[in-house]
């Protein structure tokens, strides 16, 4: 009546059809998990990659509106205004009227930001090389080009 547990066999449960590590989304967030943790280490100083990005896209641009610069870094506006904001009281950007538009301030680096920026850029261009440290030069290539075509 009542069988053994020798007696019962061991099932292997089929694969199921949805396996978290085979998602892109996971494979991305890990990836940037490992890029987070290279970026604290190597950056040099006090500086968070939305600050860095803010930063560096000033640096290659010149001043521009705050809505422009969340354009350009991929923030919405809340995170912009709140990058910004830190980056000021930091004394690294600051704000002034538009010329063209007075209703529209346009966000500048200041000489310590510009400073910072050139300072910085050597520990983020290792921090990319670390990054993809894993990778030969034509497999770095082809991740660039199909991430650029993933956007």
């Amino acid at each position: 009546m009542a069988r053994s547990v020798a007696a019962k066999k061991s099932v292997k449960p089929a694969k199921p059809s949805y396996v978290l590590d085979e998602q892109v989304g996971f494979i991305l967030r890990q990836v940037w998990q490992r890029h987070s943790s290279i970026f604290a280490r190597e950056i040099g100083t006090n500086i968070t990659p939305t600050q860095w990005a803010a930063l560096s896209k000033l640096a290659e641009t010149g001043p521009c509106s705050q809505n422009q610069l969340g354009r350009l870094t991929a923030m919405d506006v809340a995170t912009i205004k709140g990058v910004i904001d830190r980056l000021t009281a930091r004394g690294l950007t600051e704000t002034s009227q538009d010329p063209e538009d007075g209703r529209r301030l346009l966000v500048s680096l200041t000489r310590a930001g510009q400073q910072l920026a050139e300072k910085v850029a050597p520990n983020a261009l290792a921090i990319t090389r670390e990054t993809l440290a894993p990778l030969d030069a034509r497999e770095r290539e082809m991740l660039m080009a199909l991430l650029n075509k993933l956007r």
